[in-house]
């Protein structure tokens, strides 16, 4: 049995850490499974085998994960690629991306069409089991599983909103080198920006998208510490819709509308941190139509 399957990273509109409700929207950043799954020989002990460059606790637990789910049997050999062009731990979700792909690729393997909302929820358990997300970032895994901006409750594990995208929009990233630590070391902190964070719920469930980025991105500098505020409002003057810290940071996103690019670009720091220009998630972005 042979599965493939693709989800992307994503941006962050409103930050779930200060109230449970999160707000993303996914980008052209993919991330690709393969998994080949064969019964085990009798009497053989179980094999999972990931490939070398693949390996984490995240992908083991995602793989073992998907084969109790969809196939209800362990003895197995399974072998599994990951390949992501989404950077680790810079705030545009590695982990939701990599956790998604891996359980639809197994999914598929099995002859199985889970929803986006399915996969989404087993990426977002697997996740908090494995300590890389306080929420499980359910908002982070829906929206690299399907275009639009998606707001979540996730601890109620519910899809609230999904809204399309305006189609001339792109997403401007500047990504410096440094990595963001886990988010349940940072609960404590956000718990005391929640009134700053309901305000910016509010404003993504009304569909403000840049009013919501900005309140977000406003409490993510004061609780991490970064400096964007001038950086922001030059954006904001060359023609950015909006703009802000995606997740933990310390990537900032710009959103802004196709002729305005070249100059958002321009206007990003010369330095060695690396900067992209990715379109948003269109139809079908799976590799596959999801349920």
């Amino acid at each position: 049995m042979i599965g493939t399957a693709r989800s992307h990273g994503a941006i962050t509109i409103t930050n779930a850490l200060t109230t449970g409700f999160g707000c993303a929207v996914g980008v052209d950043l993919p991330v690709e499974a393969a998994v080949e799954i064969t019964p085990a020989r009798a009497g053989a002990q179980p094999r999972l085998r990931i490939l070398s460059g693949s390996r984490s606790r995240l992908v083991r637990e995602s793989l073992r994960t998907a084969l109790a789910t969809y196939l209800g049997r362990s003895n197995v050999e399974a072998t599994l690629a990951v390949r992501s062009e989404v950077p680790v731990a810079r705030g545009l979700k590695s982990s939701s991306a990599v956790s998604s792909a891996v359980l639809l690729a197994v999914a598929r393997a099995c002859g199985r069409t889970p929803s986006a909302l399915e996969v989404g929820r087993l990426s977002a358990d697997v996740s908090q089991r494995v300590g890389v997300s306080a929420t499980g970032a359910l908002d982070d895994a829906l929206a690299g599983l399907g275009p639009g901006f998606v707001v979540t409750d996730n601890a109620r594990r519910e899809l609230v909103l999904r809204a399309e995208v305006e189609p001339s929009w792109k997403v401007v990233l500047y990504i410096p080198s440094g990595q963001h630590p886990p988010s349940p070391q940072l609960r404590s902190a956000f718990a005391k920006e929640r009134r700053a964070g309901e305000q910016a719920v509010r404003a993504a469930m009304a569909g403000d998208w840049p009013r919501a980025m900005q309140l977000n991105t406003e409490l993510v500098e004061r609780t991490m510490g970064y400096s964007y505020g001038d950086l922001r409002r030059r954006l904001r003057d060359l023609g950015a819709i909006a703009s802000g810290v995606s997740g933990l940071g310390p990537t900032l996103a710009a959103i802004g509308p196709s002729e305005r690019i070249p100059a958002l670009l321009a206007e990003l720091p010369a330095d060695p941190s690396q900067t992209r220009v990715v379109p948003f998630l269109g139809p079908d972005p799976t590799g596959g139509v999801l349920a």
